[in-house]
């Protein structure tokens, strides 16, 4: 299917600079460009590929100016990176979608299933469970028994989503995702075995959370595990029993969160932070990448870095004297000897 950059530009609400009339049919990197196909200019360390790159149209920045010619016809609007995003979800939306259940799933007799639904082979659905219209459910997914599932909720393949536990409007759980496994609750006995703790909770995930593959939330012990709207969990992430993430918080890869945790709404932890259990995180904190959390933070918006983590300006300048450190000690040796 092909558009020309006047119809790109107009369901961006972008102005052309160049042919309005040239068409592309795919997208492409930017580096790759090739004649027929649509990429996008929105950081600048790949400024340099714009003036070679043979894409018949760039989305950039409404504040972009050009050095020198580029062949290209663009199309500038206030967002750029924004704009190929909804370039990418209009894309989405256009691919065949796939409807209809398939004769191999198992669906309990009590379970209630919404209009306009996909269940894929294999799929097991429990004891009064609830599927909510337009769902997604691709093979060999296991929904457990009096879940609920909301409207347009895709769940990839291989997913478990255990008993009782709740998945809201418009989410996304990728492939391999375990929602409600037990958290892990062991009480030590005097001759040091440990005895298991029955986690009785849920999981509680409102809408529009995304959650990567291979992500793991435990269930409550008892109350639930909360996920809030608009949160977005990459992939390889383990969230133990009775955390509560915030609205539209960001989670990275290989985070690991402890038991009983609160972290605030519009966080952003990086990749391979670990945090301790029974800890308060401020709204709008930023953790640094493999950042340790061992206390509350409590201010918002605070920025931190390192393990243990604290203020990311104070980190950067001990980082400075630790590059040091050793030169320091060979200076404080020869003042020894020389004293």
């Amino acid at each position: 299917m092909k558009f020309t950059a006047q119809q790109i530009a107009e369901a961006l609400s972008g102005t052309v600079e160049g042919n309005p009339s040239v068409e592309v049919s795919s997208l492409s990197k930017i580096e790759e460009g090739k004649q027929g196909t649509l990429t996008f200019l929105a950081n600048p360390k790949y400024t340099q590929y714009i003036y070679h790159t043979e894409a018949s149209i760039v989305i950039v920045n409404e504040d972009f100016i050009p050095e020198k010619e580029i062949i290209a016809t663009l199309i500038k609007v206030k967002d750029a990176y924004s704009a190929f995003a909804q370039l990418l979800e209009l894309y989405q939306q256009s691919k065949e979608k796939k409807s209809g259940i398939s004769g191999s799933a198992f669906i309990a007799e009590s379970a209630t299933i919404g209009k306009d639904v996909y269940i894929g082979a294999f799929v097991s659905i429990g004891d009064h469970a609830v599927i909510g219209d337009h769902a997604m459910i691709h093979a060999h997914t296991s929904i457990g028994n009096q879940c609920k599932i909301g409207n347009a909720t895709k769940i990839f393949s291989g997913a478990s989503i255990y008993d009782e536990c709740e998945v809201g409007n418009e989410c996304t759980i990728h492939a391999g995702a375990i929602i409600g496994a037990d958290g892990f609750g062991f009480a030590p006995q005097d001759d040091n075995v440990y005895n298991k703790v029955p986690q009785i909770g849920n999981v509680i995930i409102e809408d529009r959370v995304e959650i990567g593959a291979n992500t793991t939330i435990d269930r409550a012990t008892i109350g639930s595990t909360i996920i809030r709207k608009g949160a977005k969990i990459d992939n390889l992430i383990q969230i133990a029993h009775n955390v509560e993430v915030g609205e539209n918080t960001v989670i990275a890869a290989q985070t690991g969160i402890s038991g009983s945790t609160k972290i605030g709404k519009n966080c952003m932890i990086g990749g391979q932070v670990g945090i301790i259990g029974h800890l308060t995180i401020a709204d709008g904190v930023k953790i640094a990448a493999q950042a340790g959390v061992g206390k509350s933070i409590t201010e918002e918006n605070a920025i931190v870095e390192g393990s243990p983590a604290f203020n990311i300006r104070d980190y950067q300048r001990s980082y400075v004297h630790f590059r040091r450190l050793d030169t320091l000690v060979k200076r404080v040796n020869e003042l020894e000897r020389k004293a």
